[in-house]
Formats: C-alpha cells, structure tokens, sequence
C-alpha cells in the first residue's frame, strides 16, 4: 500500500471517530450522493481547495519545491501529495491545496495520524514538508506570522538511533568492478569512469549526472561540484587512477561543452547530453551484478569514500568539506573505526611516568 492510500485510510478512520463524538445525541443522516467528501476542515468550514490556479511564485509549495535538489525534490512533492490528499480525502494535491487556509487543528490532525501510520523518521520529514509550505505562505503574505506560528507549535517527533543504511566496499570488490569494465567498448569506458568518479570523489549521484566539462581540470585533478540541496559549490579531488579513467572517456567523448558524462547509443555513439540519476543506477546495479559483488548502491561508494578517509586518520572536518556535508555529525556516522582504533588513540596521550624511587 502507498503513502497516499494509508493515509487515506488514516484520514477516513480519524473522521469516524471526529463525527461519532460530535453528534453524540443527534440523528445519524443519510449521506445523499451529491454531497461533498469529508475531510479534516474543522467544524464543516470552508474547502481547502484553491478556487483558482495560482501562480508557481506565488504558491507556496510550488516555491518549496523549487528550493529543493532534483531528487529531493520528487520525494518532498510525494509527502505533499500525501499530506493535502488526507486532509482533503483524496480532492486535492500539493498544487491544489490552499495552504495557508490550515489551522493548528489541521496541522495536529495531520502529525497524529502520521505518528500513527509511519516510521518516526518518515513522520518527521513529511512533517518538515508541511512546515516549509507555511514558512513560505507566510513569507508569500499567503497568512500571518502569527497564524504560521500556531499552526506549526507541534511537538516535534522523535526519532530513535538509526544504524546507517547500505554498507562500505571492499577495496578487492572496487576493483573488481573495475575489472569488469576493463574492456574497449565506449559503454564500459564511459562505465568505468562513472565508477572511479563516484569512488574517487566520494560525490552524489545527482551531482554527478550535473557535472559539466568544464567543471573537471585535469591538470589539477580537481572536479567543481555544485550541490543542489543548497546550491553552493565545492572541490574534489580525484586520485591519479580515476583520472587515468576520466581521461580515457574523455579520448572518445571529445572535448566539447557540455556534460561530462553522457548516454551511449547501442552502435557507441555518445550523445552529448546529462544522464539521469536512475540511468546511473541501473548502470551501477548492472556492473555489480555481471562482477558477482554483493548488490550495493550507488551513494554507498560515498560511504565508502568518508569510511575509507577516515579509517586513514583524516580529520572529520576535512571529510565533511571534501563530501559537502552541512555538519561533521553527518560525517561522524560514517566512522567505522573500532575499540582498537580507539585505544591506540589514548596511548598516544602524554602522561608523566612517576620517578621510580631508591
């Protein structure tokens, strides 16, 4: 079942309990099929659909979105869509639904139910949605500050520690990949540079199908990544060996502007144009799988990058600017170093030896 559909269920479950205590004592009616779908507007008020379409610079989800990355993008759009679908009882979408009409009963309506039906750290981003939309109506003139501010005075939700998702290389796994594109064809040479890239610049997918030609300098072997999720830019540094891969696609891509990493038709021409997050994913998914590795995600070449820097004793800050984290707590989660790592560590402590006595 869908986010959609449980929270559809959620939300009608919810308005059985809401009508039962509201009309205790009075005569139940016969629903006549002309009437309008029930949904989480307190007391029977007015609908939360816009009566006209608005603008995207001036719709407040609308606004959001477009602040987001690409990939962030789609999922935040889905838990909008969820959200303004169980508050209206499948009527409206992100783009249909009059935010700045929602009150606190709304916005707590929707926190309970989705406590109820998801994971603490689903609930929690989906709640991280709804609060940016009324950040950005408020900010739109779209409602008060004052009505922003009731509306999102919610307990914020809980999330218990999560072991990290996905798993580090093996360096014997990273090179068997390698092998495994080690071949003359224009697919495997444009393969084997998408692997040292992702590997070699510990970089994100999407900022990957992003790079542009001129944003890899081969004579300092440094790549500028510009990062969707805030829009700001910084440097990698790819090892001598994925620049070696770099180089070799670059002989038969040529040196035109444009993207650095491109589709290739089946006869091997190269089509100067981005690649699609998924088209990498199915072309890391494929290598692996005619490699024999253990299946794996393209992003866990990242972890394995900030593991591997950090199992050599690089300092997390350092780790955090080459991955473009916002925090080093972010990077933190990533060290995978032991009791022993820890020990060796202490020793290294000075502590004056007592004199031996006579």
């Amino acid at each position: 079942m869908s986010e959609t559909d449980r929270l559809a269920a959620s939300n009608k479950q919810l308005e059985r309990t809401k009508n039962k205590s509201e009309k205790q004592g009075e005569p139940q009616q016969r629903k006549s099929p002309h009437r309008g779908r029930r949904s989480l507007t307190p007391g029977g008020g007015k609908s939360l659909k816009l009566s006209a379409p608005v603008p995207s610079t001036l719709h407040p989800a609308s606004v959001y979105l477009a602040s987001l990355s690409q990939g962030s993008r789609a999922t935040m759009r889905r838990s909008l869509n969820a959200i303004a679908s169980l508050l209206t009882d499948g009527e409206c979408d992100a783009l249909t639904l009059n935010w700045s009409g929602l009150s606190y009963q709304h916005t707590a309506a929707v926190r309970a139910i989705l406590v109820e039906r998801f994971a603490p750290a689903t609930a929690k981003k989906m709640m991280a949605a709804l609060r940016r939309v009324l950040k950005e109506a408020a900010r739109l003139g779209l409602m008060s500050y004052e009505d922003y501010a009731r509306a999102t005075d919610l307990p914020r939700i809980d999330t218990p520690p999560q072991k990290l998702r996905g798993r580090a290389l093996a360096t014997d796994e990273i090179a068997t990949l390698l092998d495994e594109c080690d071949e003359a064809k224009t697919i495997a040479i444009r393969d084997a540079a998408i692997l040292a890239i992702l590997r070699g610049g510990g970089i994100r997918r999407q900022e990957l199908t992003q790079l542009k030609l001129q944003d890899y300098n081969s004579s300092t072997s440094e790549l500028e990544i510009c990062s969707g999720k805030r829009k700001s830019y910084r440097t990698v540094y790819l090892p001598a060996a994925a620049v070696k891969l770099v180089e070799a696609w670059l002989e038969i891509r040529g040196r035109k502007r444009g993207a650095l990493i491109c589709p290739v038709r089946k006869g091997g021409q190269v089509e100067l144009r981005h690649m699609s997050g998924d088209a990498v994913l199915k072309i890391v998914k494929k290598r692996s799988v005619r490699a024999g590795v253990e299946e794996f995600s393209p992003h866990d070449f990242r972890r394995t990058f900030c593991s591997d820097l950090l199992d050599e004793g690089i300092d997390v800050f350092t780790v955090q600017k080459l991955a473009g984290h916002s925090s080093p707590l972010t990077t933190s989660k990533y060290d995978r170093r032991g009791d022993r790592t820890k020990r060796q560590a202490v020793e290294r402590l000075f502590f004056p030896q007592p004199e031996p006595e006579r």
